[in-house]
């Protein structure tokens, strides 16, 4: 019986990350198909709305890979990738606004994107450290080496917590945006809306997978610390 609930527990953990990455790819494929009505390159949609906002210091810039789409805080960079940086779909334009979400976040100082950005160091070193600590403690028996582990991974699970407000945020602010300068009408609305919740399921899919292999773990210092 026990067997059978780890088995679970694994197929879980690779069928959520997997189900999340499957949706964001189908979703993203139907709707970089379709153009929206202004016809805007993500570029353009995303200069604009940069300019709207104020943020004429942010650049534009073309990066390699499919959905590599991101924000740089350090440079002051949006980043899309190929397909968004040209094209003129629903997808394009939805992708390209969620990034520049990051940028206003950015400029707003959005506390949630700061505690992010302060916990990268922690997170990083919490992912490298926390495996090695818990595997060390599981074959050496030592409950306080798979107690240490677990702290080191809670930051890094904390990291992917956190994320999830950044993500959805700056999701609500590319439809608001993306609405008010008329990028996209009433109409448009509802499609471009899949495309940045199947996104965010990714965040929360990774989020869930996170918490779950912190729980197990935890589960493994209590059963080695009661021995």
């Amino acid at each position: 019986m026990q067997m059978l609930g780890y088995l679970i527990y694994f197929v879980l953990l690779m069928i959520i990350p997997l189900w999340a990455q499957s949706k964001v790819k189908s979703t993203y494929k139907k709707y970089s198909k379709k153009p929206t009505s202004s016809y805007m390159s993500g570029a353009e949609v995303a200069r604009k709305i940069l300019d709207d906002n104020g943020l004429y210091d942010v650049s534009i810039e073309e990066t390699k890979g499919m959905l590599s789409d991101h924000y740089d805080p350090r440079k002051k960079v949006v980043r899309l990738s190929t397909d968004n940086y040209h094209g003129r779909s629903m997808a394009a334009s939805a992708v390209s606004a969620h990034e520049v979400g990051h940028a206003i976040q950015d400029q707003q100082e959005y506390a949630f994107l700061k505690f992010r950005s302060a916990l990268v160091p922690v997170a990083n070193l919490g992912s490298n450290v926390s495996m090695i600590l818990i595997i060390a403690g599981i074959i050496f028996s030592a409950a306080e080496w798979i107690g240490l582990g677990i702290i080191f991974m809670s930051a890094a699970v904390l990291f992917q917590l956190v994320t999830l407000p950044v993500e959805f945020d700056a999701s609500n602010r590319a439809m608001g945006q993306l609405v008010s300068s008329g990028i996209i009408r009433n109409n448009e609305e509802r499609e471009t809306k899949k495309v940045l919740n199947a996104a965010a399921m990714t965040y929360v899919a990774a989020a869930l997978v996170a918490l779950m292999e912190l729980f197990r773990f935890v589960l493994i210092f209590l059963s080695a610390r009661d021995e």
